[in-house]
């Protein structure tokens, strides 16, 4: 289905309840509509599909098998962006700490700096960079030798996230023992485990800037600030690269003068595609973390049904929940406390 079929069957679904939608409070309320739809874009995909979508200023949430675990391929450096703001934020880790690139360390598959000459020095903002930009897995590999694999997950427990779990490094073997479990999570699972609704929760924790985790007290700030430390995971996130999955059919609608109304991480295997991501809306923020396996369609093209089937399910909450479209100006990128201000 093209671009153009796809924007009108999605506005004809806002359409339908928009003045309905509109006449009611901002609340909790069943959406049966949208979730018709995404359960008839998840039939027509040759694989299985999870999804957990939420409306940040109304609450509304949408789901398909969201507790069900996945495989998260490169959508798990999701949790070394965290943990890595979590350390800077601690006065554990900084920016501008030195990292070398390492030939054991270099990794084959997305990025560039597997291809580049070691030893080679970057800062870890540098590599954090890399890492989400262009999915770089010699530089995920970076982060996480600099950040402690233990730690990561560690940090995830934290978070309260009991279904995700980084099991090792990227295309290397495990530096430690794995305890049977691991071992057994990752014969299965590959790099890292999540569910479609503890990935939301992550992305959700950025954009909110709640860094606090556990439910412990403020940790003192060394380094930039929480709302500053935060927008520049997000800038990280908005300057992400592959926009063939959530950001398909509707990042076009957003013409504004502030750049990209998305901020995504991706992950892909032979029969994978995952994508996870912040939208700006005129209508508020909102959440969409998708997945989908098991796909027949194993090609590496921008084409790949699972891309497709990942841009209609965004478009579908986006034309029903955003009927004004996107917005990148409406949400403060550089410092997410200030929607609090």
């Amino acid at each position: 289905m093209g671009l153009q079929r796809v924007v009108a069957a999605v506005l004809l679904l806002a359409s339908a309840g928009a003045l309905s939608a509109r006449a009611q409070p901002p609340a909790l309320r069943d959406d049966p509509q949208l979730d018709s739809a995404l359960k008839a874009i998840a039939a027509a995909h040759r694989g299985r599909v999870a999804l957990y979508a939420h409306d940040l200023r109304t609450g509304r949430t949408a789901s398909l098998a969201p507790d069900e675990p996945v495989k998260t391929a490169s959508t798990i450096k999701l949790a070394i962006l965290l943990d890595a703001a979590e350390q800077i934020r601690a006065g554990r880790a900084s920016f501008d700490d030195k990292l070398t690139l390492t030939r054991e360390n270099q990794a084959p598959g997305s990025g560039v700096l597997g291809q580049l000459t070691p030893p080679l020095t970057l800062s870890l903002r540098d590599v954090l960079h890399l890492m989400v930009v262009v999915s770089d897995n010699t530089a995920a590999n970076m982060a996480i030798d600099r950040l402690g694999l233990s730690h990561i997950d560690a940090t995830l427990r934290q978070a309260g996230l009991q279904q995700t779990v980084l099991y090792k490094k990227v295309f290397v073997p495990a530096a430690e023992p794995m305890t049977p479990e691991q071992k057994l999570g990752s014969a299965q699972f590959g790099l890292g485990k999540t569910t479609a609704r503890e990935m939301a929760s992550l992305m959700e924790r950025f954009a909110e800037c709640r860094l606090s985790l556990g439910g412990s007290a403020a940790k003192p700030v060394s380094g930039p600030g929480d709302g500053p430390l935060c927008g520049a995971m997000l800038h990280m996130l908005r300057s992400q690269q592959d926009r063939d999955g959530i950001p398909r059919y509707i990042e076009p609608l957003d013409t504004g003068p502030h750049g990209s109304a998305i901020a995504n991480k991706t992950g892909a295997l032979n029969q994978v595609r995952n994508d996870v991501a912040l939208i700006a809306t005129q209508d508020g923020p909102i959440v969409i973390a998708a997945f989908t396996w098991d796909n027949a369609d194993q090609r590496w093209t921008g084409d790949n049904e699972g891309e497709k089937t990942l841009g209609r399910l965004a478009a579908a909450i986006v034309a029903r929940w955003a009927p004004d479209g996107l917005d990148a100006g409406a949400f403060p990128w550089d410092d997410p406390l200030k929607a609090g201000r």
